[in-house]
């Protein structure tokens, strides 16, 4: 272990996996401040702990089983000539779920029926832990698959995975709220997930999609959308200040 402390290039492993892990789970905060912002307002919080702490748990126990993990690359059986494997079935199920569940939340915010149930709970804690939980398996096999293509010592693994997963608890309160605030920013994490979705199952059934240029255009299309969230505020800011001057007594 001390070995691996003085070592400068395991410190520059760790922590270029753990940007990654951050990164790879910024689709799972997504998803999980969506999920949770159907509950109540004061179960919110312990299910996107609870969600976070599942998922940390769960790639730690995945990376535990490396055996079974590279296993899941041997094909099980063949679909018209196409080698299918234990990955690819888990892939295109979790992108089916996402690209239903997303459908079914745009279909939900489109027919108003979210904002006309305002302060009345629309899920159960124990239905959105296990949705959580079902997603959560297909988002750690994509980040341990990257763990182990990256680093050979399993303890920096886990560590990396660790200090990951407490960055994402303490930005999943913030982005929850800020998506909450904003419908229409709503809508584009939807879209977003949407988009993993499709993805999952193209890779899946063997089409390879580079991720980096869906993170690209999901990083732009956030840009848009926070510019025009700050269009947006300041005429209101402007209309403000004029309303204030025309009512400040003069001399």
């Amino acid at each position: 272990m001390l070995d691996l402390l003085a070592n400068p290039e395991v410190w520059i492993a760790f922590l270029t996996l753990t940007m990654l892990e951050i990164v790879l789970g910024i689709d799972n905060i997504v998803f999980i401040s969506i999920l949770t912002g159907r509950l109540p307002p004061h179960q919110r919080a312990p299910a996107r702990y609870l969600g976070l702490g599942l998922a940390m748990f769960m790639r730690i126990g995945l990376l535990a089983s490396l055996a079974w993990i590279m296993g899941l690359s041997a094909d099980l059986f063949e679909i018209f000539g196409h080698g299918v494997s234990g990955r690819d079935i888990i892939l295109v199920g979790g992108g089916g779920f996402l690209l239903a569940k997303s459908t079914l939340e745009m279909h939900n915010a489109l027919e108003h029926s979210v904002s006309e149930t305002a302060g009345v709970p629309v899920a159960t804690f124990g239905a959105v832990l296990v949705q959580i939980g079902l997603i959560d398996i297909v988002f750690s096999l994509d980040s341990v698959i990257t763990a182990v293509g990256l680093v050979d010592e399993l303890p920096v693994m886990i560590a990396a995975i660790i200090v990951a997963v407490l960055v994402m608890m303490v930005a999943a309160g913030p982005v929850s709220r800020f998506i909450e605030d904003h419908p229409t920013l709503k809508m584009l994490a939807l879209s977003f997930l949407l988009v993993i979705g499709l993805m999952l199952v193209a890779e899946g059934f063997g089409v390879s999609v580079p991720k980096g240029y869906i993170y690209f255009a999901m990083a732009f299309s956030l840009l848009v959308e926070l510019l025009n969230i700050r269009a947006q505020r300041d005429p209101v800011k402007l209309r403000k200040t004029q309303l204030a001057d025309l009512v400040r007594p003069t001399g």
